[in-house]
Formats: structure tokens, C-alpha cells, sequence
């Protein structure tokens, strides 16, 4: 059954529980664009993939009475390092590119292509150098590496090619519009979340030239993506949020606020990322003051932006209504992803030290995101001519990933309480007592599940496929 995506189009605003609402979505044009974003999104669900396999080994490798059979200390690292980049950097970015490609006109499509064509590229030399090049891995935050040649080559080309798509997205960008639409909010957001991604990468540019080569390894990429990587954090939650506000608008009657108010409070995350060089211009990069400066604006640049559209988003879907079956993979995963990013933000206020708890902060943070693009995956399927998931097994997928996922951090902040260090595993680990074997038992189960929820997220998009094929 094909499910009819085209955004609602709202000639005045409804009402909701007494509150003015308004209506947000995008169309996805019938052009060579259509092509290049699906192309974006593949790359995406791809680089998921294989990241869920790495993550398979790094759940086995930490898991009680299982972790003697692997080679640990090495291995573990390796696998983080690569899951980490494919499940976060090139799976987010590449979910971006698709929505970008949407936004702009057809113009620039050989630059849209080579794009394309450099990020995969790398994305198949990230998957790839753990098996080929024994490189040291180097547990930076943000963006983890294996300091290796094949490893930073497919980082670099992957990143050439995401400075290409953001250079040809701001040439191409269509006007937001005097007065702003549904449309026009979203397009606004979007372009604030490709700008920070630009920055980020301009950023990050900025630290290579400064840095001294001969540094501590261990030092030097830390201060390498320290800065990039606060900003990208302001892209990657400005995408979860057009998201949320993309589901609300699909599956309930709108959002209490309004396209000018929601362009605000694009427009007020984007100021923070606008912070940043004139922070690297005030501060050396190696300096306790910039590395203050990035931290600072991240937690409050963002959280002022958050709150006020989780709050509309939740006053949208409540009560809980019947739905279509097309919609309830759409409604799951929104809940998911909201439950899932408020538990990660909430666990931060109990991080002390350089303990599992700082990992639960991120994974719930992080899965957050990802719920809310796959729920957005389900409903771009329909746009781009595929069946839309409507099957029981959709509305499943993200409770049981949410919920494997909430498992597993659960477990990582009960073993934190108990002194657990983050990034080790199997031996390092000295689990002492039975409350910290216990906790990293629940991570074990919970990450277990968590897998079972991306496998059949997989699937459940192959199916789709599959069914367009059988019925065209």
C-alpha cells in the first residue's frame, strides 16, 4: 500500500486543545535531485550497517563471561573507533545531505555528484581500514581515529565531500521567504544545520593549521576535533529537531508555534556556532580558555533552542490517538527518540569523573537523533516511490531499539556509580564487585537488543523495497 507523503498544506492555522496550531513538512521534488538525496540517504543506511556490526563485537567484547573470547584491548578499541564514525559522523551528515539536496534548486549537479561520489568513497576506506592496515586507535572525542593512512584518508575524503555538498547546498539554497511557511521554517532550519556543518568543518581546518605536528597523538586529535565537534553537535540536534517537528506535523494536528517563532529559534542555535570563531580568534587552540569557550556554548547555545520545541512537539501528540499503520512506526519512533534524548541529557547532571556514566550521556543523546531520523526514513520512503512501512514489525522497531538502548544505559550509569571507566573493556575493565558486573551485564543485554532493533530497522527498509519491486 502506498501511502500519499505530500506535506499537508495549510491554507490558515487549526487549532489544538484551544492553541493555535501550524503544519511543517517538505515535498521532495520530482527532478534529478530526487535521485542525489536518495542516493544521500542510502550512503546513510549503509554506513548504519556496518557500523551495527562493529557494534555487535563491541557489545561481546564488554559483556561478562563473553569478553575472554576476544583479543580486547586492541580489538575493542579498533571496533569503537569505526563504529562510532559510521554510526554518528557519516550516518548523520549523510542523512543531512539528503535533506539538503531536497531543500536548494537542481542547479550544480555534476558538484552534487563528485560530492557524493567523495564520501563514499570514504566511507568505504573507514569500513574497511580496520581489516587493512593495523593503525593505532586513537580514542579522541567526537571524532575517534585508527592513526593509520587508509583510516584519515577515507576520514578526508568523506569530509571533502561533505564541504563540496554544503558548498554547492549554500549556492543553490532557495529563498526562505518574507513571511514564512511550514516550508520555509523547515528550509531555514535545515540551512542552519548545513551551516554549522560547514563551520564545523572550517573549524576544524583552522585547528590543523595550528597545531603543532609534534604533539602527544593522543593530544593532538583531541584538539583537532574538539572544536568541529562541539559544532557539529549543533547540526546533528538541529536535524533531530526538524525531524520531531516533520513527525508531529504528519502524525497530529500541528505544533503550537508558529514558522516566524520557529525560524527564532533556528536562528538563536545558529548564533552559538557563529560564537566559535570569534572564540578561535580571542584564544589559541591549545589554550584552557578555548576549550572552556566550546563547552560553554554547546550547553547553553543548544539547550535554549530544545525545550521549547520538545514542548510543543509533546502538546501536539497528546492524547494518544488511534493511527493508520503507516503512521505507527512514525509515532513510535518520535517517542522513542524524545524518551531517549531526555534520559541522555538528564544523565549528563550525574557525571562525575571519567566513568561509564559519560558514555550513557551520549548514547542516549545520540540515539535520540538516530530514532528520530529513522522515523523520518519511514516516511521519506513513501516520498521517494517506495512502499511506506505499515507492518507490525515497523511500529516494533523502535520501541525494541529505544528500549535496548535505554537497557544499555541504565546499565553504563549503574556501573559508573561504582567507579566502571569508560573506553575500556574485558580485563582493564577490574570489575571488582557484583553491582559492577551486574550493571555491565544490563549494558551487555541492553546493547544486545539494541542491535536487534537496527537489524530489523534494516530490514524492515529492505522489505519496503522489496514490496516496490513485487508491486511497482
Amino acid at each position: 500500500m502506498r501511502l500519499n507523503t505530500a506535506p499537508r498544506a495549510l491554507p490558515r492555522p487549526l487549532t489544538h486543545r484551544g492553541l493555535r496550531t501550524y503544519a511543517y513538512g517538505l515535498a521532495v521534488p520530482q527532478d534529478a535531485r530526487k535521485t542525489i538525496a536518495l542516493a544521500w540517504l542510502g550512503l546513510g543506511m549503509a554506513a548504519l550497517l556496518a557500523s551495527g556490526l562493529f557494534s555487535v563485537l563491541l557489545v561481546l567484547s564488554r559483556t561478562p563471561q563473553l569478553q575472554a573470547s576476544f583479543p580486547v584491548a586492541d580489538f575493542f578499541r579498533v571496533a569503537l573507533v569505526s563504529h562510532v564514525d559510521l554510526s554518528v559522523l557519516v550516518w548523520f551528515l549523510s542523512f543531512g545531505g539528503a535533506l539538503w539536496t531536497l531543500t536548494g534548486d537542481a542547479r550544480w549537479q555534476t558538484l552534487a555528484w563528485c560530492a557524493f561520489a567523495l564520501a563514499a568513497a570514504g566511507t568505504a576506506a573507514l569500513c574497511l581500514a580496520p581489516f587493512l592496515q593495523v593503525a593505532i586507535p586513537v580514542m579522541a572525542n567526537y571524532v575517534p581515529v585508527l592513526d593509520g593512512s587508509v583510516f584519515l584518508g577515507g576520514l578526508t575524503l568523506f569530509g571533502t565531500g561533505i564541504g563540496l555538498l554544503c558548498l554547492r547546498a549554500m549556492r543553490v539554497a532557495s529563498p526562505v521567504g518574507r513571511y514564512l511557511t511550514g516550508d520555509g521554517a523547515l528550509r531555514f532550519g535545515l540551512n542552519a544545520a548545513m551551516v554549522a556543518t560547514a563551520v564545523a568543518g572550517l573549524t576544524i581546518a583552522w585547528s590543523w593549521l595550528a597545531l603543532p605536528y609534534d604533539m602527544d597523538t593522543r593530544a593532538y586529535y583531541e584538539l583537532l576535533f574538539w572544536g568541529g565537534g562541539h559544532v557539529l553537535q549543533f547540526a546533528y540536534v538541529l536535524l533531530m529537531l526538524i525531524a520531531w517537528i516533520w513527525l508531529a506535523s504528519l502524525i497530529g494536528p500541528g505544533l503550537a508555534l508558529s514558522p516566524r517563532i520557529l525560524a527564532l529559534l533556528f536562528g538563536l542555535a545558529i548564533l552559538a556556532v557563529f560564537l566559535t570563531p570569534i572564540t578561535y580568534l580571542a584564544y589559541e587552540v591549545t589554550s584552557i580558555e578555548n576549550h572552556q569557550w566550546q563547552t560553554l556554548l554547546m550547553r547553553y547555545g543548544g539547550g535554549l533552542v530544545i525545550g521549547p520545541i520538545a514542548l510543543a512537539v509533546a502538546w501536539s501528540l497528546w492524547p494518544l490517538a488511534p493511527l493508520s499503520p503507516q503512521l505507527r512506526p512514525l509515532r513510535a519512533s518520535l517517542l522513542a527518540s524524545m524518551f531517549l534524548f531526555v534520559a541522555g541529557g538528564l544523565i549528563g547532571f550525574f557525571i562525575r569523573g571519567s566513568d561509564v556514566r559519560i558514555p550513557a550521556h551520549y548514547h542516549g543523546c545520540i540515539v535520540g537523533v538516530t530514532l528520530a531520523l529513522m522515523g523520518l526514513s519511514y516516511h521519506l520512503l513513501g516520498q521517494f516511490g517506495f512502499t511506506a512501512p505499515d507492518s507490525r514489525t515497523a511500529a516494533w522497531q523502535p520501541v525494541i531499539y529505544g528500549g535496548g538502548q535505554l537497557l544499555h544505559i541504565v546499565g553504563l550509569v549503574w556501573s559508573g556509580g561504582y567507579g566502571v571507566q569508560r573506553k575500556v573493556a574485558g580485563a582493564d575493565q577490574v570489575l571488582h564487585s557484583t553491582q559492577e558486573i551486574l550493571g555491565m551485564g544490563l549494558m551487555g543485554l541492553g546493547g544486545l537488543i539494541a542491535i536487534v532493533g537496527g537489524i530489523l530497522f534494516i530490514g524492515v527498509v529492505l522489505q519496503a523495497l522489496l514490496n516496490t519491486m513485487k508491486n511497482p
